[in-house]
């Protein structure tokens, strides 16, 4: 992004992202990069999980790019529908890898309370990466998701949820949407100047 220092700020879904979660491989790999930490990773409370976001946002000492999966996906989302103007000016960007429907009928109890999912539009670049076989969401879900949230989409075939079960240890193939992101964040900085 020009040469401007970013924090990358990763935000995991249910359960925490282990040690050889994508998510924390990244943590490792990228510059500047940290996590939301929850104080309950089994038992997700929706308000306490926003407002531990906000506060990393608020802390950050340069521009923020969010990378969230799963549950935090939804956080990212409903953060955004209410926080205010001058922490949404923070973050450049986020990419939304495998977004989990709370709104399903088989979605697991504990992740009930963070429906239902915001539908307005997110105020930067986003670019939402799902998969067809994600047990998590359906294709057409994430697409809805991605309509909703004004994010370019891509739909990969047969990653699963993109964790550790599905075999996403490192994923490194996930830069290149990291790198798609960036180049989405550039071009709406240049629509903007």
């Amino acid at each position: 992004m020009s040469g401007q220092a970013i924090r990358y700020l990763i935000l995991p879904g249910w359960q925490g992202s282990p040690a050889d979660h994508w998510q924390s491989h990244w943590q490792h790999c990228l510059p500047n990069a940290s996590r939301v930490e929850q104080a309950d990773w089994e038992y997700p409370d929706q308000q306490r999980w926003v407002k531990a976001l906000e506060r990393e946002i608020a802390a950050a000492d340069m521009p923020v790019v969010l990378i969230a999966h799963s549950l935090g996906c939804i956080t990212l989302a409903h953060w955004a529908a209410t926080a205010p103007l001058h922490l949404v000016n923070r973050v450049r960007g986020a990419l939304l890898v495998a977004p989990a429907d709370v709104e399903r009928l088989d979605c697991p109890a504990p992740l009930r309370g963070f429906g239902p999912i915001p539908k307005e539009p997110l105020p930067f670049a986003s670019l939402l990466v799902g998969s067809d076989n994600d047990p998590a969401a359906t294709p057409l879900r994430a697409l809805e998701m991605a309509r909703d949230w004004g994010s370019e989409a891509a739909i990969l075939v047969g990653v699963g949820h993109i964790n550790v079960k599905s075999g996403h240890h490192c994923w490194e193939q996930g830069f290149a949407h990291l790198f798609r992101l960036q180049n989405l964040i550039e071009q709406r900085a240049r629509r903007r100047a």
